[in-house]
């Protein structure tokens, strides 16, 4: 079972705070390689509180921890801290302005067995 999904991501002042003990310190994985799911997408999948996930696109694959969204139902709309991990799903260009174009990355979710996608591991995939 998959779903499809447009990944919003945002800035976090705890994940910016845990980047500060360093990029491979386990906070920081923690907090930036989890993504927010809605409750009934979760359930479509499978997957429960705390499960691990594979996100992916023409451009990459990663695998997260999926945590269930408190708010009200938003299926097919799925959120994620900026970071190395959901730049993985986002290409080289930008924006007009320059900046990057992180408002809002299609996907497709899916339920995993595979182990969370690590730092090491996108420093070779950058390097490549």
């Amino acid at each position: 079972m998959a779903v499809d999904v447009k990944v919003v991501t945002y800035q976090d002042i705890f994940q910016y705070g845990a980047g500060k003990m360093g990029l491979h310190s386990e906070e920081y994985l923690k907090l930036s390689a989890s993504i927010i799911l809605d409750k009934g997408d979760m359930a479509s999948l499978g997957v429960a509180e705390g499960g691990k996930v594979l996100l992916e696109n023409e451009l990459n694959r990663i695998v997260l921890n999926a945590t269930a969204s408190v708010d009200k139902p938003h299926p097919g709309l799925a959120f994620m801290i900026k970071s190395p991990w959901s730049n993985q799903l986002e290409g080289d260009e930008s924006c007009p302005a320059g900046a990057s174009g992180f408002r809002g990355i299609r996907a497709v979710v899916s339920p995993s067995s595979e182990g969370i996608t690590q730092m090491d591991e996108i420093l070779q995939r950058l390097r490549a």
